[in-house]
């Protein structure tokens, strides 16, 4: 297993298994923007002194993805889901959330990816390649089992959960602290279909779905944060978390399509690394490869480099 990996072996990595497709993500390629708003909860100030989080009304800029890197890939197939989340603070700058449906992560460290990626690239040596690295990594093991709900495939963007995978402290006014990881609950409760059902359903039906119900109704999303016990590991995202203490602190609504962005130019990144005052990174190496590969993937993508103000 490599020791040092690099964001362009990452990239490298990530094409060789869901192959190039030139101006699109390397990964999440298929994707949707939508606008909303957040409005944190009572609780919120309790536990961190972030602006978005004292109760004032922000703007939220949401994207639901495919996890694929094509973007050609049908929704009716199994997959993980993304949702993403920028919030813009009063002072105009934003913060992100970036979650999935998938509970844990594959690897604790980012040179533990990059050998699971190489070890999935289709071919005839896969099983192989895939039973050794399970046989290197038991941990593998445990996270399938957990990211199980993952492969299901879900009535629609809104009946879903979404879970953030790392560590962040949060820090309160008075000076206390503690660690939390992120959990969009949906207001609509989670609702699956089977692989036989989502046979007759549309390439699209995700986002046909999405377009539908919001022509009807805002989305609404719950956000809870789970606080960490004091066994929880806070720099390993493909470890569950033994504590059940969860606090809703606040509400996410979706009220329609963002048609603004994302054009002439126009680069959206959702960067879990880009924290405000009030939340801080945990020591997590995946969290922190995570802005690295991400300006990799924008620069291959637009050619723009995110430059100094990126979040490092």
């Amino acid at each position: 297993m490599n020791t040092v990996v690099t964001p362009g072996e990452a990239m490298d990595a990530i094409h060789d298994l869901e192959g190039t497709h030139p101006g699109f993500r390397a990964l999440h390629a298929k994707g949707s923007l939508y606008r909303g708003t957040f409005t944190a909860g009572p609780e919120a100030a309790k536990l961190s002194s972030a602006s978005h989080l004292d109760g004032r009304t922000v703007a939220a800029l949401v994207r639901f993805s495919n996890g694929s890197g094509d973007p050609t890939r049908a929704d009716n197939v199994p997959h993980v889901r993304g949702m993403a989340v920028k919030f813009t603070l009063p002072d105009g700058k934003t913060t992100d959330i970036s979650s999935q449906t998938a509970r844990l992560f594959t690897a604790s460290t980012p040179e533990g990816f990059v050998d699971f990626l190489r070890a999935a690239k289709p071919g005839l040596g896969t099983p192989l390649r895939l039973a050794k690295y399970a046989t290197q990594n038991p941990a593998l093991v445990r996270t399938l089992k957990v990211n199980a709900v993952a492969a299901k495939i879900p009535a629609s963007y809104a009946t879903i959960e979404y879970h953030a995978l790392h560590a962040f402290r949060w820090s309160d006014a008075s000076g206390g602290s503690r660690f939390v990881r992120y959990h969009w609950v949906p207001e609509a409760g989670e609702h699956f279909i089977s692989l036989l059902a989502a046979r007759s359903k549309g390439h699209d039906f995700l986002n046909d779905d999405l377009d539908a119900r919001l022509g009807e109704a805002p989305v609404r999303f719950t956000l809870q944060v789970q606080i960490a016990g004091p066994d929880d590991s806070t720099v390993d995202p493909s470890v569950a978390w033994a504590s059940d203490d969860r606090v809703t602190v606040g509400t996410l609504e979706i009220v329609g399509l963002e048609t603004e962005r994302e054009h002439d130019g126009d680069v959206v990144v959702f960067d879990p690394m880009r924290v405000t005052a009030g939340i801080e990174a945990s020591d997590d190496p995946i969290l922190h490869f995570r802005s690295l590969a991400y300006s990799e993937s924008v620069e291959l993508r637009s050619g723009i480099s995110r430059g100094p103000d990126a979040p490092n």
